[in-house]
């Protein structure tokens, strides 16, 4: 049997705006290395990612097919993927807390062998609590095989062919058609947890993951709108699940962390030739090449009269801690770039904020002095937002402002904004 996963996507359009808008910013990638379905944040693109598998999913009704799509986008949501787990918890009790927040809202549409409140040894947790409370009410072991003695009968017929033991390994999910109530060694997750955010993930893990949830943000704010507009509004998101989910819309992310991610993965390689390395394809016959890697980053700074003294000390401090990381070029702008102005910052290098410019704003000024340069593999404009919108930009371009410049800012944008405290 052949899965169609665009045939439910079409559904969810139909029925749920909000999560089809949703669903329209994460990759999908179909794969049998798992045995059903897990989000993650791939560290490469810091794109979020669904990994599924087909053959599970078409074992599904269409309902549960539909919930669980709706699960995994809820992981997201709650920023289960990218949020570092509370310290000192276990983990493998937090992935179950994390699906029972999830599933409260899911009731009678997911597998009966998820983590459900008041279902099997969760028969006493009642619905509707965050993971955190779950967690810290989670049932010991014997309450959940008590609970799960209790529900006997959904699976003592052996029809699946399994104990419940299968997943006794130790994996953050169950075997993959589904073994009836969740027990002590096999608590119910039926989705892969195994990607989330790890508290010992390198930097560029935690920068990736930063960078995934200021994309999320303005997925959610654009599933938001677009469900607003529907005439099935939210779907079954329920009026408290809304009011939260547009609360998480006013959080902020380590923006320090996206800046490293955007200057460590706007790099390009300079090759030379060493005959100290072999060449792969023709072997003691050509020098094999030397790949040094380094990223050139223009910072365009707005000098204009409408951007405060403190705004641009804000900018400087940053800016400073930004140097320990590399070294960059600082093109001084307002309605022109001035090359005198234009300096490099040697890395590891402290600097006072300076002002050497007090005009008006236009932003084609620095597009057009990066575009002209033609060697930048990226640019970051700190300013106040007050200006019409520019050209575009043969290097990556991304933007650092404060809250008020995101909020009310001159134009639209689909490239990152990254508000300041």
């Amino acid at each position: 049997m052949t899965f169609d996963l665009n045939l439910h996507a079409y559904r969810l359009l139909r029925e749920e705006p909000f999560f089809a808008a949703l669903s329209r910013k994460i990759e999908k990638r179909a794969t049998t290395a798992i045995p059903t379905a897990g989000v993650t944040v791939n560290p490469e693109t810091a794109q979020f990612e669904m990994a599924y598998n087909p053959e599970w999913f078409a074992s599904l009704p269409e309902k549960q097919v539909l919930g669980v799509l709706k699960h995994e986008f809820y992981h997201l949501i709650f920023e289960h993927v990218t949020s570092r787990m509370p310290e000192g918890c276990d983990p493998r009790a937090w992935n179950v807390a994390a699906d029972l927040a999830i599933n409260s809202h899911l009731i009678g549409e997911i597998p009966e062998n998820g983590c459900i409140p008041g279902f099997g040894p969760y028969v006493d947790s009642p619905a509707g609590k965050s993971a955190e409370w779950y967690y810290a009410n989670m049932p010991s072991s014997e309450e959940q095989q008590q609970g799960n003695s209790g529900k006997g009968d959904d699976s003592s017929d052996g029809s699946d062919g399994s104990d419940g033991d299968d997943s006794s390994d130790g994996s953050d999910s169950d075997d993959s058609q589904g073994n009836g109530q969740p027990t002590a060694d096999n608590p119910g997750n039926f989705d892969d947890h195994s990607g989330w955010a790890d508290g010992d993930a390198s930097e560029m893990a935690q920068a990736a993951n930063e960078m995934a949830k200021e994309r999320l943000r303005q997925a959610l704010k654009e599933a938001a709108q677009e469900a607003s507009k529907s005439s099935n509004g939210w779907g079954s998101v329920g009026a408290d699940l809304k009011k939260d989910i547009m609360n998480r819309l006013e959080t902020k992310v380590d923006w320090r962390k996206v800046l490293r991610y955007f200057i460590r993965t706007s790099q390009r390689a300079s090759k030379t030739s060493t005959i100290r390395r072999i060449n792969r394809r023709y072997a003691y016959i050509h020098p094999g090449k030397k790949v040094k890697r380094q990223a050139n980053i223009a910072i365009a700074i707005d000098q204009s009269g409408s951007v405060a003294d403190e705004m641009l000390e804000k900018f400087f401090a940053e800016l400073n801690k930004l140097s320990k990381l590399a070294t960059f070029t600082v093109v001084p702008f307002d309605t022109d770039v001035q090359d005198n102005l234009v300096y490099e910052w040697k890395k590891g290098r402290h600097r006072k904020a300076e002002r050497v410019m007090c005009g008006g704003t236009c932003f084609n000024a620095p597009t057009d002095y990066v575009n002209k340069a033609g060697n930048f593999d990226g640019v970051i404009i700190l300013t106040d937002m007050e200006a019409a919108a520019p050209k575009a930009c043969k290097a990556q371009r991304m933007w650092m402002t404060d809250e008020r410049g995101a909020n009310r800012p001159y134009f639209r944008t689909k490239e990152r904004v990254i508000v300041i405290d």
